[in-house]
């Protein structure tokens, strides 16, 4: 007889084998699993480590403490246009639909939402000159959207000038946070860049299988 955990488990393998980057870290003795931008991934594996850079973007991590079944999320820009971003596959890079899929999901899961502890990081201005100013729009965005749903930020590390390497491990909730050297701000926010137009054009950018965020 399948028991509940491993009724779970499944599910969330079915859920997330399509997208998954994994491989063992020698040094971190974790199996990682590596995000891109528009990418979520959940995960109630203990030896599971997900990982993520950020420039303007934010990431939200998420887990239910009791169970250890947490997920992290990855988006660019605040909010989707109304109307017509179910039929976009850049649905996950925006704000309001990633929150609301990663959390919907690990409620699905049977974590309650009282329970729910949350941790967001990003939105930094990375090259300090740009005047849209999306990493702080995306970081005020997490913060308001959080608020209105009645929940709270137990950790934060938004906005300011650097990108951000995260290390999440969802089963215990700690968080590693790494400062880019200001030599890759630049990589990282022209990357984020590639894939913004790709989302303006409603279709990835060409090379996006290729584009690698990580040493």
């Amino acid at each position: 007889m399948v028991s509940a955990r491993e009724s779970v488990e499944r599910r969330m393998a079915t859920r997330n084998e399509a997208q998954v980057r994994r491989y063992f870290d020698s040094k971190y003795k974790h199996m990682v699993v590596k995000l891109l931008p528009g990418e979520h991934y959940v995960s109630g594996e203990p030896s599971e480590m997900l990982v993520t850079v950020l420039g303007s973007c934010v990431s939200a991590c998420i887990r239910d403490p009791e169970t250890g079944i947490g997920g992290m999320n990855h988006f660019m820009l605040p909010e989707g246009e109304p109307g017509d971003w179910r039929a976009s596959n850049a649905v996950m890079r925006y704000g309001n639909h990633a929150m609301e899929i990663l959390i919907n999901e690990i409620l699905r899961l049977g974590c309650p939402r009282n329970r729910l502890e949350i941790k967001v990081f990003g939105g930094g201005n990375v090259l300090g000159n740009n005047s849209t100013n999306v990493g702080h729009r995306n970081a005020d965005f997490v913060e308001e959207y959080l608020r209105n749903e009645g929940l709270i930020i137990a950790s934060a590390d938004l906005r300011g000038d650097c990108a951000r390497r995260i290390h999440y491990y969802p089963a215990s909730g700690k968080v590693d946070r790494l400062l880019m050297r200001r030599a890759a701000d630049t990589q990282v926010f022209n990357k984020e860049n590639s894939y913004r137009r790709g989302i303006s054009k409603k279709t990835p950018p060409k090379d996006e299988s290729d584009i690698e965020l990580f040493d």
